[in-house]
């Protein structure tokens, strides 16, 4: 399996004027490249390959305006071309939206193969460069010296601050133990989490704690004229306020997901149709900054790489309106309504805590290929091809989400 180091980096003078330098050809060629790519689809129904982009990008170099992009190393550009190509995969696969322009003003990185870089006694040379690259190497149980990475990446992010990552193949790591013990999660914003066994994760709301700092800072940036070195500065202090957030983020999450990872074989969440659900002006801020999606894939590389089972069970999985403890399910159930009595079987369910009990035995339902509710016919396991899907086979109330 590939794992990444990522590590703070200390770049000379002279090495951030020729990083600079490559970010500006590796951004050339991407706006350049998706430029025709674009004319070429729209006027003549054409699509361009790898082969054509790369023919291209030769012919650019020998041009008088664009000879400089022989200055810099050619790997970044050639990863540039094949990232592009990618992004046009996967939106033409309806797994990505339309590949967009790159700017100057946001993060900007080079992707260097092994044929751009080298590890000479625990030092960095990147291709191009005079000197090693200082990097604050935070893993003491991994040795720099043998590192054997297959991709170095060179960033820097909005706030100025310089990265490297290293992109290694490893061995699969030897599973957690058993726990013998099964999670249903239902995912919601007055909670992070709420599971099965009626343990309550609290938000942390990251960005509404700091959207008083933050809004200050983006009105100050607004009043500075365009270009001038003083909108550069507060450009970048709203850039240190976006990135506190977003580690903290980013931290809960990997907390939260290897917590939940240690304690249960298998874990059980719903599909989330996030995009859509961030259509509501109402939460949208709030669904932003809650983070499922990368909670969701943490949990998923996590569980990979554990020996977990991950299953995800369809979106229309009327979790929240159906019993627990008999299956009713009710015609209707409110967003206020946090809790309701079952008029069948008259048991009191709290909402959130219902909905992964039934999240749960979604999963296990198809987990355990015996017979459940439709919800839980549209499963993905961890690993597993994709079943049937569940929406068609559910009556028309079912279908409206709780």
């Amino acid at each position: 399996m590939r794992t990444a180091y990522r590590c703070r980096a200390y770049p000379t003078p002279d090495q951030v004027a020729v990083f600079n330098r490559t970010f500006g050809c590796v951004r050339l060629v991407w706006n350049k490249t998706l430029v025709e790519r674009h004319a070429a689809f729209l006027q003549r129904g054409e699509r361009t390959s790898y082969k054509q982009t790369d023919a291209a990008l030769t012919a650019w170099k020998k041009t008088e305006d664009l000879a400089f992009l022989s200055e810099v190393s050619s790997v970044p550009l050639q990863q540039t071309l094949r990232h592009q190509h990618t992004a046009y995969a996967n939106f033409f696969a309806k797994r990505a939206r339309y590949p967009r322009f790159k700017s100057r003003t946001g993060k900007q990185s080079a992707h260097y193969t092994r044929s751009g870089f080298r590890i000479k006694d625990g030092l960095l040379h990147v291709a191009k460069t005079d000197g090693s690259l200082t990097v604050a190497w935070s893993w003491p149980d991994v040795d720099l010296t043998v590192l054997d990475p297959t991709m170095v990446v060179i960033s820097r992010e909005a706030d100025g601050r310089w990265y490297v990552t290293f992109a290694v193949d490893v061995d699969q790591p030897d599973p957690l133990p058993a726990t013998g013990h099964e999670i249903g999660i239902d995912l919601g914003l007055t909670d992070f989490a709420v599971t099965s066994d009626a343990d309550r994760i609290a938000n942390p709301r990251h960005l509404a704690r700091k959207a008083r700092n933050l809004a200050r800072y983006q009105r100050r940036m607004a009043r500075k004229q365009r270009g001038s070195a003083n909108r550069r500065k507060a450009r970048t202090k709203v850039a240190v306020a976006h990135r506190k957030v977003r580690n903290a983020r980013r931290d809960f999450l990997h907390k939260t997901s290897t917590a939940l990872i240690a304690q249960a074989d298998t874990i059980v969440l719903e599909d989330l149709a996030v995009a859509n659900m961030a259509r509501n002006r109402s939460l949208a801020k709030a669904i932003s900054d809650v983070g499922w999606a990368e909670f969701r894939d943490m949990l998923e590389y996590k569980a990979a790489r554990a020996g977990r089972h991950l299953i995800v069970i369809d979106r229309w999985c009327p979790s929240s309106k159906t019993c627990s403890h008999c299956g009713h399910l009710l015609p209707r159930l409110d967003l206020g309504t946090r809790h309701w009595t079952c008029p069948a079987c008259r048991t009191r369910h709290d909402r959130d805590i219902n909905a992964a009990k039934n999240i749960l035995a979604a999963g296990r339902a198809v987990a355990g290929d015996t017979s459940g509710d439709a919800c839980g016919a549209d499963v993905r396991q961890q690993g597993s091809s994709l079943l049937r899907s569940a929406v068609k086979q559910e009556p028309r109330a079912a279908r409206r989400p709780a």
